[in-house]
């Protein structure tokens, strides 16, 4: 695995496996680092049929400016034939979703899924995202 520093969204590590994306956001994804998060997740989903796996686990807190990067995200990968998935092990992370009404809008793991051959560690891991 080359790892390959890039101007990514600070607090994220992006590993890119042809064709699948994962990204992994830590900490807060609030008002603050959803823009940054917005971002990196339109330069992932921008050629057609994008494959992303956003792995939740390691992200502490999420606000409405987070659920709606996560909706943002989920309709340009929808727009352009392409696979969005996310991947938490918190049940509150789930009720939430249930309690706005999202929790049939993504698909969500209790894992990453297997890996394939060929990944690109790209990294800007920074704390605060």
């Amino acid at each position: 695995m080359a790892e390959t520093p890039t101007g990514s969204a600070p607090g994220t590590t992006a590993v890119v496996a042809s064709p699948t994306a994962v990204l992994a956001p830590s900490g807060d994804l609030d008002l603050l680092t959803a823009p940054a998060l917005s971002d990196r997740l339109d330069a992932l989903t921008d050629g057609p049929c994008p494959d992303v796996v956003l792995d939740l686990r390691a992200v502490s807190f999420i606000d409405c400016a987070g659920i709606s990067v996560l909706c943002r995200a989920r309709n340009r990968v929808r727009a352009r034939y392409g696979r969005l998935r996310l991947v938490t092990d918190s049940a509150r992370f789930r009720r939430m979703l249930r309690q706005v009404r999202l929790d049939g809008a993504f698909d969500i793991l209790p894992g990453l899924p297997s890996a394939e051959d060929g990944r690109t560690l790209v990294s800007g891991a920074a704390p605060g995202l």
